[in-house]
């Protein structure tokens, strides 16, 4: 199977796997090469995944979607951290995410100042009228 998994941003993983277990609203799932097709949402948490050589391997997700076509698993999610040891990788994520937070808030407020700021223009406007 070929699993590639993309953020807004890049192509963070692109790689022949063995085997994935994921998350989903309902609970946990695997897939296997041979596995039927299908399209589910992913809950934020640890995807895991079998490399061709068998080394098993990580990737925090931040919500998503992942639809399986064929031979192809692609999942699209805001954001994935990959690592081959848990404590590394949590510690990763709190760091990461939490700063990813922090720059949507930021980007919110700077939007919101800047709707306030053509409210208060287009008030202006009007009032000069004719």
């Amino acid at each position: 199977m070929r699993l590639e998994v993309v953020t807004p941003m890049r192509v963070r993983l692109d790689r022949a796997v063995r085997r994935i277990v994921a998350e989903a609203p309902d609970g946990h799932f695997g897939m296997w090469p041979g596995h039927g097709d299908f399209v589910t949402e992913l809950v934020p948490g640890i995807l895991v995944f079998e490399t061709e050589e068998g080394a098993e391997r990580f990737l925090a997700v931040h919500s998503g979607t992942l639809v399986k076509w064929g031979d192809h698993v692609r999942v699209a999610v805001q954001a994935a951290i990959e690592g081959d040891d848990l404590a590394r990788l949590r510690d990763r994520v709190e760091t990461e995410f939490r700063r990813q937070d922090e720059d949507e808030r930021e980007a919110r407020a700077a939007l919101a100042r800047l709707e306030a700021s053509m409210i208060r223009r287009f008030q202006d406007l009007e009032g000069q009228g004719p």
